[in-house]
C-alpha cells in the first residue's frame, strides 16, 4: 500500500516526513516533469529543486538570482555560461565539487548575499538562518 497525499503518490512510507525525504532522495532531476510533484500545475524546476533541497538533497535550484550570479562567476572563471536549467544545476554541482563547497551551500550563499531593499537577505533573515 502506497502513501498518498491527495492524488500524489510519494512513497510506500506512511509518515509525511519520511515520505518526503524518500521522495526527494529518489526524485530524478532529468525526469522532473514526469515526477508526481513535477506534474503539479505551477511547479517548475526551481520549485522542484527547492523542495528537494528542503527535504535533504544536496543540490542547487536554478533560481534567477542564483543563475545570474553563477553565470557571472562561470564567465570570470573562464567557463562558458549555461542557459539550460538542467545543465545549470549539473554545472553548478561540478563547480561546487571543485571549490570544495556543497552545492546547497553555493546556492544559499549566492541567494543570501543579494540585496532585498536596503539589506542583504542574510541580514534580513538572520534570525531564521540556523533553522534552514
Amino acid at each position: 500500500m502506497g502513501y498518498r497525499k491527495g492524488n500524489i503518490f510519494l512513497s510506500t512510507i506512511d509518515d509525511d516526513k519520511s515520505a518526503l525525504r524518500t521522495w526527494a532522495k529518489n526524485a530524478s532531476l532529468e525526469k522532473w516533469r514526469e515526477d508526481p510533484i513535477g506534474r503539479i500545475n505551477g511547479v517548475g524546476i526551481v520549485t522542484f529543486q527547492y523542495l528537494r533541497m528542503m527535504w535533504g538533497v544536496d543540490t542547487v535550484m536554478p533560481d534567477k538570482i542564483v543563475k545570474k550570479s553563477d553565470k557571472r562567476n562561470f564567465k570570470e572563471g573562464g567557463s562558458k555560461p549555461v542557459n539550460n536549467d538542467l545543465e545549470f544545476v549539473k554545472k553548478t554541482e561540478e563547480v561546487a565539487s571543485v571549490c570544495r563547497y556543497r552545492p546547497i551551500e553555493l546556492c544559499w550563499m549566492t541567494w543570501l548575499v543579494r540585496p532585498e531593499g536596503k539589506k542583504i537577505r542574510m541580514q534580513k533573515y538572520s534570525n531564521i538562518l540556523s533553522k534552514i
